[in-house]
């Protein structure tokens, strides 16, 4: 697999233009991506939220086009952000447990845009901490945990050359944790999903993380009022997550809530308004659409695939399966896991079902959810739901099987249902076959909490506790 990898790798290289397409500036899309961090795709009206107020989103999607079957590589940061900008998903591009850069030989997909002829920038969380410097950037400004004010977006705007089309990527902080102590949600009404357990604090928690989707759709009014004041020519914008929200069954998880995302793009003159698309696209295809519109060669090799066709209407489909993956995020999360989804079914292997599943959830003292877990593990000693929902979180089967048609909130595991176990071989094999593809060697980053081990909680960059 290891000789897979170099070869694919080399001709990825191979395959990246060293000056610009013979299409024009002129024809070239300005493109504006903004991009939230921990925002699960049905916290927002725009996907039919009744709580959560993101009118700027809503707007975005009544000008252009909305896709709900949209996916990110891996349900944490530095994975997810990698896969977008190499088109690689983690095995193959080095990022595989959070917190770890690409490897240096795997080529970045800005680069692409720039033989392209493209200014491309980065302002706030794009890539994770401070590795947008592995990217090519013409520009880079932190913070590089995300923004929380179009300041810098201002600055940059009004200080460049607009010769050049531009490529700008946006990162704010929010809906990432810790959330905004401000709340302006009423803990008493908020919607609690039906995989949480509804305990007074995880209502106040769950009052700021949707506070926190609101500054993030803020943030995104301003940047869009930026774009049309300062960008000159067509904008072709995008509005989007790096995965769920860091809550149970969410971030660090493989299910929907971990990795089904917004994204949703505005293009005028080019998109229909208040248009809806249920192909199955995923990150890693970001980049690739970008290279296609500005008449440029998506680079033979990599993973992502081009939905160009479907913003100029000559297709409807695009992908038949999604795969997923997770291998964790230091000791707080060894939990490899593995997962496979068509438009009706989703297939998920957790590879090491002996380990207790943990997150920084319930097992870091720093700003996490920690307040509320605590919470939970109260109502499970006196509630059978919770108790339920408790151990759902904390002990995983080797295998899981979900209709999604009737069971979106993947509750009722069919793995063992013999009336589905054809359904099961198939995606088992579909799932096997492109880890094989792909060189996964189903690494261990950490120490793992054995199951029957006593739980212990680690404050970040120090010691663990019991």
């Amino acid at each position: 697999m290891k000789a897979l990898n170099l070869f694919l790798t080399a001709v990825y290289l191979s395959s990246i233009p060293l000056v610009a397409a013979e299409t024009s500036p002129a024809t070239k899309p300005n493109i504006l991506v903004f991009i939230s961090d921990d925002h699960g795709q049905l916290d927002s009206q725009a996907y039919g939220s009744t709580e959560v107020r993101t009118p700027n989103m809503a707007k975005l999607a009544a000008e252009g086009l909305k896709f709900t079957h949209a996916f990110t590589a891996s349900p944490s940061c530095g994975p997810s952000r990698t896969a977008m900008l190499t088109g690689l998903w983690p095995a193959r591009n080095g990022a595989e447990r959070n917190h770890n850069p690409k490897r240096l030989e795997v080529p970045s997909l800005p680069t692409v845009l720039r033989g392209l002829g493209y200014e491309v920038a980065a302002i706030g969380k794009v890539a994770h901490n401070d590795w947008s410097k592995l990217y090519d950037f013409d520009f880079t400004e932190g913070p590089n945990g995300g923004i929380s004010d179009s300041t810098g977006v201002a600055k940059f705007l009004t200080d460049r050359n607009p010769a050049k089309p531009l490529c700008l990527f946006v990162g704010t902080r929010h809906p990432h944790t810790p959330w905004s102590d401000d709340s302006v949600y009423e803990p008493a009404s908020v919607k609690i999903p039906p995989t949480h357990v509804d305990t007074t604090v995880t209502r106040e928690e769950r009052a700021k993380y949707l506070t926190d989707i609101s500054k993030s759709d803020a943030l995104l009014g301003e940047v869009r009022a930026l774009a049309r004041e300062r960008i000159p020519g067509e904008t072709l914008f995008v509005y989007t997550a790096d995965h769920g929200g860091a809550w149970p069954f969410g971030k660090w998880n493989l299910y929907d809530a971990g990795i089904r995302i917004p994204f949703i793009i505005a293009w005028p003159g080019h998109l229909m308004p208040a248009t809806t698309s249920d192909a199955m696209v995923c990150w890693p295809d970001l980049i690739p659409t970008f290279i296609e519109l500005a008449g440029g060669q998506v680079p033979a090799g990599i993973d992502g695939k081009s939905i160009a066709p479907i913003l100029r209407g000559t297709a409807t489909t695009h992908r038949e399966q999604i795969f997923a993956t997770h291998s964790g995020d230091g000791d707080f999360n060894v939990y490899p896991i593995r997962a496979v989804r068509t438009q009706n079914w989703k297939y998920i292997r957790n590879l090491h079902p002996e380990f207790q599943h943990h997150t920084h959830i319930s097992r870091s003292n720093g700003p996490s959810g920690l307040v509320y877990w605590k919470t939970w593990l109260d109502a499970a000693k006196k509630d059978a739901t919770a108790a339920e929902t408790v151990n759902r979180y904390r002990t995983r089967p080797a295998e899981e099987l979900y209709d999604l048609t009737v069971d979106p909130f993947e509750r009722n595991n069919l793995a063992a249902d013999p009336l589905h176990a054809s359904r099961l071989a198939e995606l088992r094999t579909d799932l096997d076959t492109w880890m094989k593809l792909q060189g996964d060697a189903q690494a261990v980053f950490g120490k793992p909490l054995m199951l029957g081990e006593p739980v212990t909680t680690i404050t970040p960059g120090g010691a663990k506790k019991k």
